[in-house]
């Protein structure tokens, strides 16, 4: 095992990588950008280095940067977190070049995963299903059209590279296709570089559901269980929960077999994740992509599996065998249930970022709640990040628990300063449909839609 790591974010997640870092008795060593000084992880971290200005581009997304502050501090190990330079293998490579540890898969599954259809192509390849949809990127807005008539309307409209939502788009005729094509594909250049397309089948009243993996350093791939992500604003996560209420036993062993098989497909190491669409009414399921990276919603999984993440991903890097006994273990049965929520600095109705100082910061306290929080009370947030202040999660022994113990730490969590999401996350647990479990990817579009006068 190595000493040593370096991470390469901010915020919330490098928080969270330094406490198990520091909990294993690695030295954690911190980056962070002009606008970041004050925030908690730099003052929890054994060292700190500023990399840049508050533009990420200067900082955060800075390779050559990070890799001189590693340098500087004699860090033998790099963990980036999620977000950022994550999904880079470029950055990967660089840093194995460099003679340190990549914490996370190799370079080659990262490129593999990363492209949308690449990734789409190799999964029905390894017998994973799929939506009917496109084989190679779509080049013209008038051959979209013939492939939306091929494969029937609606279908969905994405870059094949890049992620976090940005240009997805449902089309349900030609007109509406042709606009989301040119959207999308202009979003693409512009944030990736890449206009790539892609067409899908879009399932009306689907979940989207994915599954957490591990590429053991043995090679074995081992899937954790799911996760529920269906309450979406703008195609982001804001509300998560483990296990799915729409996922019963035999559908739930059968996304667990295809998300290894998944992870073997690209010769997975580490920890990744498998999203899918379910249709719940036909408990069937389609491959949507592969994140190989920690997602933020990993804690879910941790609450519901007693396994630490971000310790497997040390050990996998440093070739020693995880920590449970994998073999035996069966992410088909969960202990208890857990629920996820993402506090935003955001007006709770349009969705739209705000800053400020933070003047109160009150976090809830008892059994079954976890905070992982990026900033603090007399902290600010900027404009240059999104705007993700924490994840509050709680857990209880069943669904009903769970909710009830969510109802109250949502009451207690008290944030002034910037506006908040927190009006509209009670707002979600006060939806008949989130509460019994019924809900879909259309929900916030719901509770968001003007009434009829």
């Amino acid at each position: 095992m190595f000493e040593s790591v370096l991470v390469a974010n901010r915020g919330e997640i490098a928080g969270r990588i330094v406490h198990t870092a520091r909990a294993m008795g690695l030295k954690a060593i911190a980056v962070y950008s002009a606008a970041d000084e004050g925030l908690p992880f730099v003052a929890e971290a054994d060292e700190a280095v500023l990399i840049g200005p508050a533009e990420p581009s200067g900082s955060y997304l800075n390779a050559a940067a990070i890799l001189e502050a590693a340098h500087r501090t004699n860090a033998q190990a790099v963990h980036p977190g999620y977000g950022f330079l994550s999904a880079s293998p470029a950055f990967a490579r660089r840093v194995a070049e460099r003679g340190l540890v990549w914490v996370g898969p190799p370079p080659l599954a990262i490129a593999r995963t990363g492209d949308k259809i690449n990734a789409r192509n190799l999964m029905k390849e390894a017998g994973v299903p799929v939506a009917p949809g496109v084989w190679e990127p779509v080049p013209d807005a008038a051959t979209a059209v013939e492939e939306a008539e091929r494969i029937g309307y609606p279908v969905m409209v994405k870059p094949a590279a890049g992620g976090g939502g940005i240009g997805l788009a449902a089309a349900y005729d030609e007109a509406s296709l042709r606009k989301a094509y040119e959207e999308a594909r202009a979003a693409a250049e512009r944030l990736f570089g890449r206009g790539d397309i892609l067409l899908e089948r879009y399932v009306e009243g689907a979940r989207h559901v994915e599954v957490q993996i591990l590429g053991l350093a043995d090679g074995t791939v081992v899937a954790l269980g799911e996760r529920d992500c269906s309450v979406q604003r703008r195609y982001q996560k804001v509300v998560e929960e483990s296990p799915s209420p729409a996922v019963g036993p035999a559908l739930r062993e059968r996304m667990l077999a295809a998300a290894v098989r998944a992870g073997e497909a690209v010769d997975y190491r580490g920890a990744g994740t498998v999203e899918f669409l379910v249709d719940p009414a036909a408990q069937a399921f389609h491959f949507l992509e592969m994140d190989p990276r920690l997602q933020v919603e990993h804690p879910l999984t941790e609450m519901v599996t007693g396994i630490d993440l971000v310790e497997q991903q040390f050990l996998i890097a440093a070739g020693e065998p995880a920590s449970f006994g994998a073999t035996s273990f069966s992410g088909a049965s969960p202990r208890g249930h857990a629920i996820e929520f993402g506090v935003h600095a955001e007006d709770p109705h349009r969705f739209l970022s705000g800053t400020g100082k933070i003047t109160v910061w009150e976090e809830p306290v008892g059994d079954g709640i976890r905070i992982d929080a990026g900033y603090a009370e007399g902290t600010t947030v900027t404009r240059h990040y999104d705007p993700l202040l924490a994840k509050l999660c709680v857990h209880g022994d069943d669904r009903r628990h769970a909710l009830a113990r969510a109802r109250a730490a949502l009451d207690a969590l008290r944030i002034e300063g910037p506006p908040t999401n927190l009006p509209f996350l009670r707002e979600v647990l006060d939806r008949p449909e989130f509460a019994d479990g019924t809900y879909d990817t259309g929900l916030v579009v719901r509770m968001r839609r003007p009434q009829a006068p």
